[in-house]
């Protein structure tokens, strides 16, 4: 037999007992150590016949509801896996015990709600995303103490208030996603062990306030989400440490006023990197500081001319821009 020919017998021998094998409806991209298993009737974690070399998994659109420990542990290599829009409703406590080595955990677009403690411990991970399933209640004990994630997205979720205890165990993170909750309050301490913290997503909620001092920490934040929350009233300090931000999003609230001095600190922002469009704006002697700002710094704010006065009745419908001292009762 010619050498050539040999080589291709053991290895095809080699696939055939099961060495190189790859779940039934799944496909093995051996070279790059991926499976993906998209759009198929699997009804249970395919951990039969996984390549144990595998280093990123993606099962999504799947009829799945539940994993356990045992079987994700069948690809102890595993750095990425991708669970995506399947119908899993449980996970097992220790899930990452046997996958030390993950990074990345996607689990967007499930009917996840109750889950257990230590479900994410046991690997280095730095990605978690939990967007759009049925979570009320964020449990501290989740994860371990310092955490390495430097991604966090819980959005799309039920969620009423986080626990502090949870957040300060993301001294690494780098982006936190709490957009599209029912969050009413955000503990003034929550954020204080997050120093690298460069974006925060809180828009879609229904906080009506944040305390003075939530933002103390994080000095790097670059991009702060707020909108369509129930803001009516902002503490006048709320800035002051946010020198390198660039964009936030205050529109579509219940703002009537600023406070003077609030918007002093963002130099950095990006040009139309401020949005305040759709709030109910109270144009009286207490807009001047909002007024005066606007003039000064028109190129940041985005479509500045739809900031509208709501009230009083002889200024409804007014661009605040175009408003005169005389109209403000300001005295010159």
């Amino acid at each position: 037999m010619k050498p050539w020919c040999a080589l291709a017998f053991l290895w095809l021998a080699y696939f055939c007992h099961g060495t190189l094998s790859c779940p039934a409806l799944c496909k093995c991209y051996i070279r790059r150590a991926e499976v993906v298993c998209n759009e198929v009737p699997l009804t249970e974690y395919p951990s039969e016949g996984l390549p144990k070399n595998t280093t990123m998994l993606t099962i999504q659109y799947t009829n799945i509801t539940s994993i356990s420990e045992q079987q994700v542990s069948a690809t102890p290599l595993l750095q990425e896996l991708h669970l995506y829009s399947n119908h899993l409703q449980s996970l097992s406590s220790h899930l990452l015990r046997g996958v030390p080595h993950v990074s990345t955990l996607d689990l967007t677009g499930n009917k996840l709600s109750d889950l257990p403690a230590d479900v994410f411990s046991h690997a280095t991970l730095r990605s978690l995303v939990l967007k759009n399933n049925l979570i009320e209640k964020a449990g501290a004990a989740w994860l371990p103490d310092n955490s390495s994630l430097t991604w966090l997205d819980l959005s799309g979720n039920r969620l009423t208030e986080m626990p502090t205890a949870l957040l300060q165990k993301l001294p690494h993170l780098e982006n936190l996603d709490l957009s599209n909750n029912r969050l009413e309050k955000i503990s003034a301490n929550s954020l204080d062990s997050m120093t690298k913290l460069e974006r925060l997503n809180l828009q879609n909620n229904k906080l009506d306030t944040l305390d003075a001092s939530i933002l103390q920490s994080t000095h790097n934040l670059t991009y702060l989400f707020l909108s369509r929350n129930k803001l009516n009233k902002l503490p006048q300090n709320l800035f002051q440490e946010l020198t390198q931000l660039k964009l936030l999003s205050l529109d579509d609230n219940q703002l009537k006023h600023i406070p003077a001095g609030l918007l002093d600190p963002l130099d950095s922002l990006d040009e139309e990197g401020l949005d305040l469009t759709t709030n109910p704006w109270l144009c009286d002697g207490k807009m001047e500081y909002l007024w005066r700002w606007l003039q000064k710094n028109k190129k940041k704010v985005f479509l500045p001319e739809t900031i509208i006065c709501a009230s009083p009745q002889s200024l409804v419908g007014r661009s605040v821009l175009s408003l005169t001292e005389s109209e403000l009762n300001l005295q010159s």
